[in-house]
């Protein structure tokens, strides 16, 4: 596929939106024999069939799906700049596409890109939230302008991308308020044979986690393992179990969930990454969102490494 023929595309576009190629046809206000010969020769240029057909209707192949994807994007694209072509400026916000690692706290999350939201910056966020390999390889592309994980960029990978630390915070233990004083009076070792909720095994935090619990010879009852770090709160607020989570947020995290502090330790810290396709920040949007994680959510030397 040397060359995009942006009319197929379009046609493309509003036969996966309508779902038929009569409905893309009246929308377009021409013949669906015009609309079915144009899509052949984009299926042909692309070299794989974009849809299959399912009784009366076309539902999108993988490969299709893909396709929609980017069509989406460059249509929207192209509407914003018809816009700024015809008013000599730009009428809606800017956007700013982040890829979040699944592990990584929300709430941090949401204190990291708080900056970015701010009322006089006109800001549009687009977050995928995806594993760290699959945001690595979009950000390669250039489909996100910024990922946040809580662990760096591994090292030996063939792409331009450089880890800009954000911070670290220690760890926080939490229980149902209720309990808190229980757990707490003789922490750590309450937490020995203690219903607990742990991140999943391939994260960095649940390798230090268990490490940390072989130091202090306390072995939890594990009652559930999850890679998505809400939902484990979620089961946390439930009184399922308990569990841990960065210092840095620890008063929130009491307020949003209903649950108190048994205990915490600087011997497990959390660090945050911000990873971009520039060495130096040049996004003002990133510089705002990576300066005041460093100054005011964590604290850090700003410094970055490649």
């Amino acid at each position: 596929m040397r060359h995009l023929n942006y009319s197929h595309l379009q046609y493309f576009w509003a036969v996966a939106q309508e779902g038929s190629i009569v409905k893309a046809a009246e929308r377009l206000h021409l013949t669906p024999q015009t609309i079915s010969g144009q899509l052949k020769l984009l299926e042909e240029s692309v070299g794989e069939a974009l849809f299959e057909r399912v009784g009366r209707g076309l539902v999108l192949s993988d490969t299709g799906h893909v396709v929609l994807e980017y069509a989406d994007e460059i249509f929207t694209i192209g509407a914003e700049l018809a816009d700024v072509v015809r008013h000599r400026k730009f009428s809606g916000p800017s956007v700013l596409t982040v890829g979040m690692v699944s592990s990584l706290p929300k709430l941090i999350a949401e204190r990291i890109l708080a900056p970015a939201l701010a009322p006089e910056q006109s800001i549009r966020l687009r977050i995928h939230e995806a594993s760290l390999q699959h945001l690595l390889g979009e950000l390669a592309v250039h489909r996100l302008d910024l990922v946040l994980s809580d662990q760096p960029m591994p090292q030996g990978l063939s792409m331009r991308a450089y880890n800009h630390r954000l911070g670290e915070s220690g760890l926080s233990f939490f229980s149902q308020r209720e309990e808190a004083d229980k757990y707490a009076e003789t922490f750590p070792g309450s937490l020995d044979e203690a219903p607990m909720l742990l991140p999943g095994l391939q994260t960095a935090l649940r390798r230090r986690l268990d490490e940390w619990f072989d130091t202090h010879e306390v072995a939890p009852r594990i009652v559930g393992e999850f890679d998505d770090s809400a939902l484990l709160k979620a089961f946390g607020e439930a009184g399922v179990g308990l569990f841990a989570a960065p210092s840095a947020i620890e008063d929130e995290i009491c307020r949003m969930y209903g649950v108190g502090v048994i205990g915490s330790t600087q011997d497990i810290t959390e660090r945050f990454y911000a990873i971009s396709p520039e060495r130096r920040i040049k996004h003002p949007a990133v510089a705002r969102i990576t300066e005041a994680a460093r100054t005011d959510l964590f604290s850090v030397p700003a410094v970055s490494a490649a």
